[in-house]
């Protein structure tokens, strides 16, 4: 009974799992109401009951189709962590000019204390 509420435990978590990576990998960078704070959570629980429903499973009781949708997975995980590295990094990109542009604001025409720092003589 164990290994049947196991099974059925362990497909509702991949299923879940893979619609949360679609919908981010659909939705992120395209859609700016789209929370990927929230979407990281809910992927990071999924991957959690994971980690705890195979540690308590005998692997030869893996059913061959988990494995090859764990495999699918993989792969939806490599293209969402790339769009993740990418989403990251145009958000930095757009911080940075947003602080250049305060500082340029900022600036009054007089020369600052950072310009004259010794280390860059």
């Amino acid at each position: 009974m164990e290994v049947l509420s196991n099974d059925y435990r362990i497909k509702s978590v991949l299923g879940r799992l893979e619609l949360i990576i679609d919908n981010e990998n659909e939705r992120i960078g395209t859609d700016p109401q789209f929370d990927l704070k929230v979407s990281n959570a809910h992927k990071s629980r999924c991957l959690y009951e994971l980690t705890m429903l195979f540690r308590d499973t005998d692997q030869h009781e893996i059913a061959k189709g988990y494995v090859d949708q764990m495999h699918a997975l993989r792969q939806k995980l490599a293209t969402n962590a790339t769009r993740v590295q990418a989403h990251l990094e145009a958000v930095r990109a757009v911080a940075d000019i947003l602080k250049a542009a305060m500082q340029d604001e900022d600036a009054d025409g007089t020369y600052s204390q950072e310009q004259f720092r010794y280390g860059e003589v």
